[in-house]
Order: structure tokens, then sequence, then C-alpha cells
């Protein structure tokens, strides 16, 4: 629910309603499925005036990029705030690539993605994944630990995609393998 105005600022209640709004249609969408989800509905459950509601939104699918953009940032927040907290580059890789693939493990794959992951702002975000891996990959090879005879790009490009497997796999264990062999091809040449 939203709160009401008079407890706060004008902007804390607009982000407020903005976020009230986004977890509602999230969960609606979750529990009745995207065709069926009716801005009434929405202006309902999230206890706003339609009016005011498309004050904020035009519609449905916009409610649902601005709940997606809010998600992807939370996952780059996360993968960075695990880079930051492991050690040297190669840990801090393994831990980014495995919580990455765990990401993609409980994400499956749904007819909401499909509609959410042709945006621009799903771009954005996977350039700033791969610029991440880039530069863990690229100071792993300044160290010797990772291979150097691959381009640092091509390498992130083969880490993400070769992750994406993750969200078929039946369990976190078989998650945390796919990292291991995903590892193992970024070790140096023998």
């Amino acid at each position: 629910m939203v709160p009401k105005l008079w407890n706060e600022t004008i902007e804390a209640h607009r982000r407020a309603v903005r976020d009230a709004t986004l977890d509602t249609t999230a969960a609606l969408v979750a529990e009745h499925g995207l065709a069926s989800v009716t801005m009434s509905q929405i202006a309902k459950e999230t206890g706003i005036g339609r009016a005011t509601l498309y004050k904020y939104f035009p519609d449905v699918e916009a409610i649902l990029v601005a709940w997606h953009e809010r998600q992807v940032t939370g996952h780059l927040e996360h993968l960075a705030e695990v880079r930051d907290q492991a050690g040297d580059a190669g840990e801090r890789l393994e831990a980014v690539l495995e919580a990455y693939a765990l990401i993609h493990h409980e994400h499956h794959g749904t007819e909401l993605a499909a509609l959410l992951h042709r945006g621009e702002h799903v771009a954005r975000a996977q350039q700033q994944l791969s610029d991440m891996i880039r530069d863990l990959l690229t100071e792993g090879a300044e160290t010797g630990d990772l291979r150097d005879d691959v381009a640092p790009d091509e390498l992130a490009s083969y880490c993400l995609h070769a992750l994406t497997a993750a969200s078929s796999l039946p369990s976190k264990a078989a998650v945390r393998r796919l990292v291991t062999v995903t590892l193992a091809g970024l070790r140096p040449p023998r």
C-alpha cells in the first residue's frame, strides 16, 4: 500500500507510489498471467486511483519494463558487491560468474522474460556486465592466472553465453559445475 502523503516528502511519496505499482504489477502478473492484468486491477490493488496510475505509466507493459529495469539494476549492483568482496582477480571472477549463473538459474525463461529482455536497458546492462568480466579477465591475464592468448572481450562473451545454460540446469550444484567448467577454459594453456 502507498503511504499517506502528509507523512512523506512529495518525492518520497512518488517513489513509494512507483515502487508499490511495480511490486503489485509483478505480483499480479505472476499470479494471473500477463494477458489478464489490467490497469484497473493494478490501481485497485495498489490503492491509488486509475488517473494517478496513468500519470506514472501509460500501460501495463510500461510498468513491467520499469519493474524489470529495477530488477536488472539490482542484479548489477549485487554482482559489483560480490566482485568487491572477493580477493584476487581470479577469486573475483569466479564469484561474479557464479553469482551471474545463479541469477540465470533462478530466473527461467517465460513469456514475461521474452517481453522484457528486448529493451534497451537490457543491452546496457549486458554491456556493463561484459565490461566487468572483461576487466577481471584482463587483470587475471596480467598476473598470469588466466589465459592471455584470447582477447578479454572474446572471453567475456564466451563466459556470458556459456553461463546462460544455467537457466535450464536442475540444481544449484549443476550451476556450480557449469561455472567450474567455464573457469577451466579460462586457465592459461599448458
